[in-house]
C-alpha cells in the first residue's frame, strides 16, 4: 500500500505543471533555506524549494546565503539545482553536440554533468548524427516542465514588428542553416537575419557563432548581416585587426595594396577593400612599410 501511494505521488508531480512551482530551465538567483545530508534546499521567493546537491555545495554554506544556479530535471526525473553553467537555457538557440540517439530521440550535450538535453523524434528535423553538431531550440515543456530541444526553430524566431535591432547595432549571431546565397542566422536568440556569401571574407559553418552588425532592414523586415562594421568604425577594427595579424606573422604579411583580392581574403579574412583602407591608415601614421611581395613592421 504504501508503495503505491509513492508511487501515485510521483505520477501526480509528473503530470503537474513544474513551472508552476519553480522556474526551470533558467539560471537564477535563490538562497540557501536549509541544510540536509544530501545538500541544500534553495528557496525562491514564493518560498518554494530544490535541491542543489552536496557535489554543488561548498562546506562555507548557511541559511541565507545567495546561489546562481541552473535548475532542470535530472536523469531521474526529480527536480535539482547546478552551480554548472549550461549551454543553452530556455529561449535560446545553440549548437550542441550529438552524444547519443534511441528509439525515442537523441541526447545533447548541454554542458551540464550526468545529465544530457532530450531531443525527441518528433522535434528533429534534417539529419541528426551521433558526434556532430545540431542546432536547436531549447523550451520547457509545459505538460512535465522539463526541458526540451527542439530542432524546428522557426517557430520560435521571428522578424514581426516590434524589431529588437536597428540598422548599425553590434549583435550576436548563430548561423542556424546554409542556402543557396548565404547562411541564415539567428539574431540575439529573437530574429532572422542573411549572411550573404559573396560579402564574407571567411570560412564560416552552421553552429558558428559570431559578433556581428546590422547592415540593412528592408520594408518586409528581412534583416541583413554583415562580420564587420561599416564606416570609420569599421577601419579603426580593421587596423586594429591588421597589425595584430601581422605581430603573429612575425612583422610581415605577404598581400599589399596590389594583391589579389582572394588572396588578401584568405590571409586577413578582410575584403580587399578593407584591407585597403586599413593598410592606407597604418602607411600614414608610419607603422608600417609596404614591399613588393607585402607588407611589415617598422621597428
Amino acid at each position: 500500500m504504501r508503495n503505491l501511494c509513492h508511487s501515485l505521488f510521483f505520477a501526480i508531480l509528473r503530470h503537474y505543471n513544474y513551472n508552476d512551482i519553480m522556474k526551470t530551465g533558467e539560471i537564477q538567483t535563490l538562497k540557501v533555506g536549509r541544510i540536509s545530508d544530501y545538500g541544500v534546499y534553495l528557496t525562491d521567493e514564493e518560498q518554494n524549494e530544490v535541491l542543489l546537491p552536496n557535489r554543488f555545495t561548498r562546506l562555507d554554506m548557511k541559511e541565507g546565503d545567495e546561489v546562481r544556479v541552473f535548475v532542470y530535471h535530472d536523469s531521474e526525473d526529480r527536480l535539482v539545482a547546478s552551480t554548472e553553467n549550461p549551454l543553452i537555457v530556455a529561449g535560446q538557440v545553440a549548437a550542441l553536440k550529438v552524444v547519443d540517439k534511441s528509439i525515442h530521440g537523441a541526447f545533447l550535450d548541454w554542458g551540464l554533468s550526468g545529465k544530457h538535453l532530450f531531443l525527441p523524434n518528433r522535434n528533429q528535423q534534417g539529419a541528426v548524427v551521433a558526434g556532430q553538431l545540431t542546432v536547436v531550440y531549447m523550451y520547457i515543456d509545459e505538460r512535465t516542465g522539463r526541458c526540451v530541444a527542439t530542432n524546428k526553430i522557426k517557430p520560435f524566431i521571428t522578424n514581426e514588428d516590434p524589431l529588437t535591432v536597428s540598422v548599425g547595432d553590434e549583435v550576436d549571431i548563430l548561423i542556424a542553416f546554409e542556402t543557396p546565397i548565404g547562411y541564415r542566422a539567428v539574431i540575439d536568440n529573437r530574429h532572422w537575419g542573411m549572411l550573404y556569401k559573396n560579402q564574407l571574407f571567411r570560412p564560416v559553418r552552421v553552429g558558428d557563432k559570431y559578433r556581428g552588425w546590422v547592415r540593412k532592414i528592408t520594408e518586409d523586415m528581412r534583416i541583413d548581416l554583415s562580420l564587420q562594421q561599416t564606416g570609420l568604425a569599421e577601419v579603426e577594427t580593421s587596423v586594429v585587426r591588421l597589425e595584430a595579424l601581422l605581430k603573429e606573422h612575425g612583422g610581415v604579411l605577404g598581400v599589399n595594396d596590389k594583391s589579389d583580392p582572394q588572396e588578401v581574403a584568405r590571409l586577413t579574412s578582410m575584403s580587399k577593400k578593407v584591407f585597403k583602407r586599413a593598410l592606407g591608415m597604418l602607411l600614414k601614421q608610419g607603422r608600417v612599410e609596404q614591399t613588393e611581395n607585402g607588407i611589415r613592421l617598422k621597428k
